[in-house]
């Protein structure tokens, strides 16, 4: 079996503004086979500081409605290690949800390029922000 590409994504919530809003765009993107999510993880920092990390097992109907419905392939990838990078630069009164997802999307040009005794030596992903940038300097 050919592996996709993993990407781990950290969306921020300012003013610890956490809700399930998101939940249904990563169902559909899981439902249609663009990706499969490996794990998640919430962080939130309070006003003084005190960081709290919620695995995806741990979440139910109060600290994140909408992402029960959501099945994660591998609880735990996601680890206390990930939650300690991501503290320093996490703000006061502020959360993040750590998305680790499979891109099951490159799943046909990886197996074609494996059929042609190819491999795929690297994948770039290039942040919206610099793509942005790119186009209106254009």
């Amino acid at each position: 079996m050919a592996f996709c590409p993993v990407d781990v994504m950290i969306v921020g919530f300012p003013g610890n503004k956490f809700s399930g809003r998101i939940a249904p765009a990563l169902m559909e993107l899981v439902d249609n086979s663009t990706i499969r999510i490996i794990d998640l993880l919430f962080v939130s920092k309070d006003t003084d500081g005190v960081v709290t990390t919620i695995k995806a097992a741990d979440v139910d109907a109060e600290t994140g409605p909408g992402y029960l419905g959501i099945n994660v392939v591998q609880p735990g990838a996601l680890g206390p290690e990930d939650a300690e990078e991501l503290q320093e630069d996490l703000a006061p009164n502020s959360s993040a949800m750590l998305i680790a997802f499979e891109n099951i999307w490159a799943r046909k040009l990886i197996e074609a390029a494996r059929d042609a005794d190819a491999v795929v030596m690297d994948h770039v992903r290039i942040p919206s922000d610099v793509v942005a940038a790119v186009v209106t300097a254009a």
